[in-house]
């Protein structure tokens, strides 16, 4: 399809990282471009707009201009139920995802990573393999710089991609040759009228487009994802990735060694070169963590990264920030900011892998939480439990026969302080809260930060 004679007028709809740089790579391609967004542009993708003269208005949506492109582009934070996209869907101007319009403007291959939890983690295990093995990769869609601005300014012949459900929802010829679903858990339901089916097939968007020629990497142990397959047929190659051994000899994919609780090595059996590769080291801990590496290893193993490289990217990985990372010791007392969990399944693998008595700090903005899952988890971990959000009411009840001490905060110097004072030597103060982080902080990222600086002031 040649794009810019099909739809030579291009309209953004937000102007973010994703809208900005799908406005650039349009620009440069050379279709006309408006971009709206109704907030307040960032100063710095304004001044970038200003710089490559590209048309834009803030803080409101004019439907006379938006109405009049061949294509609008809008970014993931906007639901098709948006007044200004419905308005366009009821015209009949097609509506795309940065990522499917940046999609159709290259060659390169690419491994693209969703799921509820992990696909960040799994992503930069992903990209730093193919680093670490000399590929000339590049990093985005849902972290770092987005998809298109790189095939505008910096195109690279090979892609490592997260993309979220959000960012699939509008996708329908993205087609990554590996895809990869760490797992599907109750997230963001409030955008699929709370209904799972429909939130596991947006997730199932990434291999829609796939052929038998490319592969969709997949957890074996996920029951959402088993069903999500029933559902949703695909027709790339399915590859597991599981904590279990294999259920027949040489089978493709990855898998532990031994099916015992204290084995820690892990097979990886790939179709490209018919090898099996040994893995006896992870640098990541913990069971969610080994689904991680598995993914990240035999993607590898796809694109023909060599055992050694695969094997000391996987052994020396360093944690990212906010995903369980160690913040300090404070008078005996260690601090964990795992700020990135925003939801149960997320938060789960957080208090699973505590190895000591832990206050645990959680809150912020609910997306249907089902808090009844972490009951157990919460019995034999958690010591005291401090709430942090601007209304707490529904944890403060899950949690009121716990027989735990519970505490409200509504600041993170006062979380910070609460948590301190229930803690004693040799106990853990984790931050996952479980909850999105906007009715007290920017994001999960600014959450943690903060987190941090009220550790370290103690």
């Amino acid at each position: 399809m040649n794009l810019l004679d099909k739809y030579p007028s291009v309209a953004i709809l937000g102007g973010g990282e994703s809208g900005v740089g799908a406005a650039i790579l349009a620009k440069d391609r050379g279709h006309r471009v408006f971009l709206s967004d109704g907030g307040a542009l960032k100063a710095q993708y304004a001044a970038q707009l200003d710089q490559e003269g590209i048309a834009y208005e803030q803080g409101v949506h004019s439907l006379d201009r938006l109405l009049t492109a061949d294509l609008l582009i809008k970014s993931p934070g906007i639901p098709n139920t948006a007044p200004a996209v419905a308005a366009c869907l009821e015209r009949g101007i097609l509506v795309w995802s940065e990522l499917e319009f940046a999609f159709h403007y290259t060659s390169s291959p690419i491994v693209a990573i969703t799921g509820s939890n992990g696909k960040t983690t799994t992503t930069t295990l992903t990209y730093r393999i193919a680093q670490h093995a000399g590929l000339e990769v590049g990093l985005g869609g849902n972290i770092g710089q987005s998809f298109a601005l790189q095939l505008a300014r910096n195109p690279k012949p090979l892609y490592v991609l997260e993309v979220s459900s959000f960012q699939l929802d509008n996708c329908y010829s993205f087609r990554p040759h590996i895809a990869i679903l760490c797992n599907i858990t109750p997230d963001h339901l409030d955008r699929y009228d709370y209904q799972m089916e429909r939130y596991a097939a947006s997730k199932m968007r990434i291999a829609q487009a796939q052929t038998a020629e490319d592969y969709f990497l997949y957890c074996l142990e996920d029951p959402e994802t088993a069903l999500a397959l029933k559902a949703n047929p695909i027709r790339s190659q399915l590859l597991p990735f599981s904590l279990r051994t294999a259920s027949e000899p040489n089978a493709y994919g990855a898998y532990a060694a031994l099916n015992t609780p204290e084995n820690h090595t892990y097979l990886i059996h790939d179709p490209k070169t018919h090898e099996t590769m040994t893995i006896e080291e992870l640098a990541l801990q913990g069971k969610h963590n080994a689904y991680n590496s598995l993914a990240a290893g035999l993607a590898a193993r796809l694109l023909l990264v060599r055992k050694e490289a695969v094997r000391e990217s996987l052994a020396h990985f360093e944690s990212l920030e906010h995903r369980l990372e160690a913040v300090a010791s404070v008078h005996g007392i260690s601090f964990i900011n795992d700020s990135k969990a925003t939801n149960v399944n997320s938060t789960y693998y957080a208090l699973e892998s505590m190895q000591h008595p832990t206050v645990w700090i959680v809150g912020g903005v609910d997306k249907g939480n089902d808090y009844s899952e972490l009951m157990s988890l919460v019995a034999s971990k958690v010591k005291a439990i401090v709430c942090l959000g601007k209304d707490n009411s529904k944890i403060v009840a899950a949690f009121a026969n716990s027989h735990l001490p519970v505490v409200e905060t509504h600041s993170m110097a006062d979380a910070v302080k609460a948590s301190y004072s229930l803690a004693r030597k040799g106990d853990t103060v984790l931050l996952s809260p479980c909850c999105a982080s906007f009715d007290l902080f920017q994001n999960y990222e600014d959450r943690g930060r903060q987190f941090k600086e009220n550790v370290r002031s103690l």
